[in-house]
Order: structure tokens, then sequence, then C-alpha cells
């Protein structure tokens, strides 16, 4: 049994390990490789449908005993944004620093040869704020990365442990810094006040979001890609519209920007009563990973039109069967999240 991504193929040989498997991209990956017939094994701490293994990768002897048999690893659990109010800052060394060590160390004693480590575009951090009425940040993998929270930097320490394994131990990786593609509201509760959760989803879509099963895709693709690549690190978004120069105007008036590339917007967004951003802070690049990983991603701005045209959901199917999940178990007075961060 094979399955085939982009124009390659993964042989029934590899067996692929996925941490966070009761996660949304978890979830996602093992539903995708489970209907193709393929290989796969996923842990969590929760139990799920989709985990074979519960325990914690801040467990050594647990991580150990997971790898056995496993030629690949795609690893998507962390600690995300919204537990910095909820988690104290060692709980995130522990699970997005030492966890990723844990799991680096048992992939080489296994042989293991691709490990995929999903990253986040928030280790960019302070840098995707402009002062307000200056140009929007173009955003490549050539930024330097300034995190802004314990989240941030810890996703950024262990990308930096990914690369330490790969030029002292050989482990191909490729790192893929993913854009929001969570179904929850947005955790800015300005953002949930103001725009209907589809109409802010179909917005960011223009240059910060990430519909997930584009996510899966472009994973699969770095589990085949990582022993030609070494290391790599991508920028994993949906392809934006916009170029470097419209950076200015978006910043002062993104709404017109979209209006004129996509005549069609203001009538099909009348219609469904949403309303454009009247600015844009920042532009994910995907242009590396399309050229390099030859990743393809169907869901952008113009397929959300696309949709809008047809009457039809915006999302993916695969979004739509995971829904949302949450990230914590308690439930908070003001919407998804105990604070805004």
């Amino acid at each position: 049994m094979v399955f085939h991504a982009a124009g390659g193929c993964i042989g029934s040989a590899m067996t692929i390990l996925i941490t966070g498997s009761a996660g949304h991209l978890g979830e996602a990956l093992l539903r995708t490789l489970r209907g193709r017939g393929s290989a796969v094994r996923g842990v969590d701490l929760k139990p799920s449908p989709f985990t074979d293994a519960v325990g914690s990768i801040v467990d050594p002897d647990f991580v150990r005993c997971q790898m056995d048999g496993v030629t690949a690893v795609i690893h998507t659990a962390t600690l995300h944004k919204p537990h910095v109010a909820t988690h104290g800052r060692q709980d995130f060394v522990d699970t997005n620093v030492t966890g990723t060590l844990n799991l680096l160390e048992a992939a080489v004693a296994a042989g293991v040869r691709s490990f995929v480590f999903t990253s986040t575009t928030s280790a960019f951090g302070s840098q995707l704020r402009p002062e307000a009425g200056q140009a929007a940040v173009w955003v490549t993998e050539d930024l330097s990365p300034v995190p802004k929270n314990i989240y941030g930097t810890t996703k950024l320490m262990a990308e930096s442990l990914c690369e330490l394994f790969f030029r002292e131990r050989g482990l191909p990786v490729v790192v893929l810094r993913t854009s929001r593609f969570f179904p929850e509201d947005d955790d800015d509760p300005s953002m949930r006040s103001a725009y209907a959760l589809d109409n802010a989803q179909a917005n960011e879509l223009l240059y910060r979001r990430l519909d997930i099963a584009d996510a899966v895709s472009a994973h699969l693709l770095a589990v085949q890609r990582a022993p030609d690549l070494g290391f790599a690190r991508y920028i994993v978004s949906a392809t934006s519209p916009f170029e470097p120069h419209h950076l200015v105007a978006l910043a002062r008036d993104a709404a017109g920007v979209v209006r004129e590339l996509y005549p069609d917007c203001a009538q099909l967004y009348a219609a469904n009563g949403w309303r454009l951003f009247p600015q844009i802070d920042r532009v994910y690049v995907n242009d590396r990973a399309r050229h390099e990983l030859g990743w393809r991603p169907e869901f952008d701005f113009a397929h959300v039109l696309h949709s809008l045209r047809a009457g039809q959901d915006f999302r993916s199917t695969l979004a739509r069967e995971i829904g949302s999940k949450g990230y914590h178990d308690a439930v908070f007075d003001d919407g998804p999240y105990p604070v805004a961060s």
C-alpha cells in the first residue's frame, strides 16, 4: 500500500509516528493516512479515536517505546498560544523543548529517516506588528524571528534543536512554520465582536490562514522530501494574492486593495453580510514551500469567492469533519479563551 502526495509516494515500508494525535492537525493527519491504508501510529496525552498510545512526550521511556519500528515522525504535539494564560513557562519548556528533544534522541536511535516538526509563524512574534500606518510586513523565511511570548520562544528553541540534530547526528528534519488553521474563534475579543467567525477566517486566507487539508499535504510532502533536503524550514500558509508593492496600501486601505484584485468581491461579501478588514499588518509568503516542496495549497481567497458564488462552505471537507476542539477542558466566561493573548 502506498499513498501519493503531489506527484510522490511513500511506500508500505514506512511507518509514521504522529504526536498530538488528539489535536486538530494530528487528527487530520491520522484521518488522511488511515484512509489511505498507510502504516501510522498516533500518540497523545489524551485518549481519542486517533490515539494508539496515551502518554507524554516529556517521558523519554514512553517516547523510546513508541519509536519502535518507526521510519518517519511528524511532531505536532505542543502547548499552544492559548495555553500561555493557563500554564507556566516551565510547562512550555517541558513540552515544547524537552518533549522535542526526547523525540529527536529516540528518532536518531531508531534510525528514523524523516522528521517533520510543526512550528508556528508565532516565532516571528514582535516582527509582525508594525507601527500604525506603516507598511505591512512581508514575511518570508529570511525574516529574523523575534518571539513575543513563551510559546513562540519555546517553538523557536525546538526548531534550533531540530537543526542541531541534523548537523550533529545527520537526522533529516523539515520545520514547517504554519499559520493559523484552528477553527475556533479568534483569541482577540475585539475581533470576535466585530466579525462573524466565517467572515474573519475568510479574510485571513488573504494573508495569515491555512486550511487544515493544505496543512496535511505540506506535512506529507515534508516527510517525503526530508531525506533529500537534509534540513529545511518553510512558511506554510495559504497563497496570498498580494505582492510587495501592495504593502503600503494594505496598512492604510486593505479593503481597497482586495476590491481591486477581485472586482466581484464587494457584491459577494455584501450578499453574505460580510466585511473586509480595513487594514492588514503582515503577509505570510509561501513561495519557498511551493517551489522546494512542490506544495500546491488549494484553499485560498479565490477559493473563498468561488465557494460564495456556489453557495458552498469554503472550508475543506477535512476541516468540517474535525470541527472545533478548543484548547482547554475548562469553560471560560468570555469566549473560548481565559484572557486575550
